[in-house]
């Protein structure tokens, strides 16, 4: 009997827990669709993007879709998930955006790597979102590692180290600091 009470007990605070995660994540839904509109924004400086988050609880779990909306001058509208719709440039920077939410929103240590993750950005864009990125890393007391072999990421970081291996020895040489 007293096993039962107790099975009882923690089976409402499993429910109860599930209910406060479930909130978490409709509420940070909302403040992502926020933050990846400016994000985006200030990237795209060219393009009219917004980004919609569609929360929806299927099988008792709740999911999150993020949908990207452009708007064109003519006044329409396209709308779709990033990578199916508007390719590498702009999932990459959603992509590293959401990385920085999940860091600052969970308190983690403010540290975001990214290991040739800006690969995919189109050439034109790759000023803006050094610029971009060096802008969060100041605001938000951010460091950001980005290895890259692109130079103009390079030009834009605030502290730029050169690696070089010779006979099996790497050396690591300033090459840029602003």
């Amino acid at each position: 009997m007293r096993l039962t009470a107790e099975k009882e007990v923690l089976s409402r605070v499993a429910d109860l827990f599930r209910l406060l995660i479930d909130r978490e994540v409709i509420d940070n839904a909302k403040t992502a669709e926020g933050l990846l509109t400016e994000g985006l924004q200030a990237v795209f400086d060219d393009l009219d993007l917004s980004v919609r988050a569609e929360v929806e609880v299927k099988r008792g779990k709740v999911s999150v879709n993020l949908l990207t909306i452009q708007k064109y001058p003519d006044g329409t509208t396209t709308e779709g998930s990033s990578m199916d719709s508007y390719g590498g440039s702009i999932a990459t920077v959603q992509s590293v955006l959401l990385r920085i939410v999940v860091l600052t929103r969970r308190g983690l240590r403010p540290l975001l790597l990214l290991d040739e993750s800006l690969g995919a950005v189109a050439e034109r864009y790759v000023p803006r979102v050094g610029k971009f990125l060096a802008l969060l890393a100041d605001r938000l007391g951010l460091d950001i590692l980005a290895v890259s072999h692109n130079p103009v990421l390079v030009e834009e970081a605030t502290r730029a180290y050169r690696i070089r291996n010779k006979k099996g020895v790497a050396s690591f040489n300033l090459v840029g600091r602003k």
